[in-house]
């Protein structure tokens, strides 16, 4: 589990591509690398993968079909930032709020403006996530946890505003329009909303 504060942007090192398998590597800091083993978990823009190797400062990750064909990751560059957020340990500090690293879909930036001090962005989500996010609700994009500042249910957008502390610990400060990031909906809401659309209709038609 993650909660959604990224420790650091770093750089990819190496991809490899084979048929259904992207392997890849991190150049880590001293800070996040500090007893990182083998088989330990990392969220790497929002996506959670397992370590497969360390080899001093650079760690190995593998990316299957399934986590390529649904996020980001399937377009990953060398020398490209990507955000970092190691597991959380029990008793540590819940900054933003609980993800999984299991990405839902992925959401385009259609929109970014400049305001003094202020960084907003707009991005297109998927239809079929759009039900889940309301307003002053909870989002992880690219693994950060973020509060959504306007949801538009018709057009199936939100903005979020990003503050420069954001900025400058994330990737977002170097994103543009039609770059598509990670989207983890909040788990709490996911489930009231589909539990609502599965027994609604139950007792709607018991009471008729």
């Amino acid at each position: 589990m993650y909660t959604g504060i990224i420790q650091n942007y770093l750089p990819v090192k190496s991809v490899s591509n084979a048929p259904g398998l992207t392997s890849f590597s991190i150049i880590f800091t001293p800070e996040i690398l500090k007893n990182l083993q083998t088989g330990a978990s990392v969220s790497i823009d929002g996506v959670c993968f397992t370590v497969t190797k360390v080899l001093e400062n650079e760690v190995f990750f593998d990316a299957m079909q399934e986590t390529l064909s649904k996020t980001t990751i399937s377009s990953l560059k060398v020398g490209q930032k990507v955000n970092i957020e190691r597991s959380s340990t029990e008793g540590a500090e819940i900054g933003g709020h609980i993800i999984s690293g299991h990405v839902h879909g992925m959401a385009k930036i259609i929109a970014i403006e400049e305001l003094e001090n202020n960084h907003v962005v707009t991005f297109q989500l998927p239809e079929r996530l759009s039900k889940y996010v309301f307003d002053k609700g909870f989002i992880a994009l690219d693994g950060a946890s973020l509060t959504v500042v306007d949801a538009d249910f018709d057009k199936e957008t939100l903005k979020v505003w990003f503050i420069p502390e954001t900025l400058s610990r994330t990737t977002f400060g170097f994103k543009t329009v039609g770059d598509m990031v990670n989207v983890e909906v909040d788990q709490q809401t996911r489930v009231i909303v589909d539990t609502l659309e599965r027994l609604l209709p139950q007792y709607l038609d018991k009471n008729k």
